[in-house]
């Protein structure tokens, strides 16, 4: 009678540490599910603030970027809310989002980090939202190595700002990367030679579910995963070739159509 008692005990306490394993694996796995639908739930709004920092910048055509060079770049990155920091000397970091003009349109956005020193004198902290447009072959291959130097892989320049600013510039022939920013409510070039660029795999592997390269993503060989509809509308409805109805062509198509 004992040992039938003592068997049932060691049955139930049994039971009972595998009903506790069960609940614990379900508990981890519930938690991470939960992590992993805060982070997708986390780049699908930097893709949408990155969208809203596009339209709130060219909602102002005085003092927008110019028509003419939005129509004309290989590629558009944005960075939200990117953090400058400085006491005397100071650093930035961010993370934004790029796509690149292909036969087929503009690409599904790739994450992208970027982090370099202060620009200009300052004290204290603020967030800037950044525009970086490459303008040219050069520049469109060392953005799609995933990771350089600008300055070094591309030159960058502050860009032209303003309805007419492009006229009688030579920004074309001397940068590789036309750099926008903005800080409380001003909006202007900016110098970034000096900051590192490089692929978010981390937030590459959240946004598309495994890691892919930036080159496959840049070069449009990947759909673009849910979230992304806002941004790339609102690049497609700036960058449309001045005088062509919005059509996407390359820079090199319309110039060849032009002859």
């Amino acid at each position: 009678m004992k040992r039938n008692r003592g068997a049932v005990i060691s049955f139930l306490l049994a039971l009972s540490m595998m009903l506790v394993f069960v609940a614990s694996v379900g508990l981890v796995a519930a938690q991470s599910d939960d992590d992993k639908d805060r982070d997708q739930s986390d780049i699908e709004k930097r893709i949408k603030n990155a969208a809203d920092v596009l339209d709130e910048i060219m909602g102002v055509k005085d003092t927008a970027i110019p028509d003419k060079i939005m129509s004309e770049a290989e590629c558009v990155a944005v960075v939200p809310s990117m953090v400058k920091i400085a006491i005397g000397f100071g650093g930035s970091h961010g993370k934004g989002v790029a796509t690149c003009r292909t036969a087929n349109g503009w690409s599904a956005p790739a994450p992208f980090s970027i982090t370099g020193g202060s620009w200009g004198l300052q004290i204290g902290g603020q967030a800037v939202d950044l525009v970086m447009l490459v303008m040219n072959e050069k520049g469109m291959h060392a953005l799609l190595s995933s990771k350089f130097k600008v300055g070094a892989g591309a030159s960058a320049a502050a860009g032209p700002v303003g309805r007419d600013a492009a006229a009688g510039t030579d920004w074309k022939m001397k940068s590789e990367i036309l750099s926008y920013s903005r800080a409380r409510g001003v909006f202007a070039g900016v110098d970034i030679n000096g900051s590192k660029i490089a692929q978010d795999r981390d937030e590459t592997r959240i946004l598309y579910g495994k890691m892919v390269p930036f080159a496959t993503i840049l070069s449009g060989k990947v759909t673009a995963p849910r979230g992304s509809d806002p941004f790339l509308a609102a690049v497609r409805k700036y960058s449309r070739a001045v005088g062509n109805q919005g059509s996407l062509v390359t820079p090199s198509a319309s110039a060849n159509t032009a002859q």
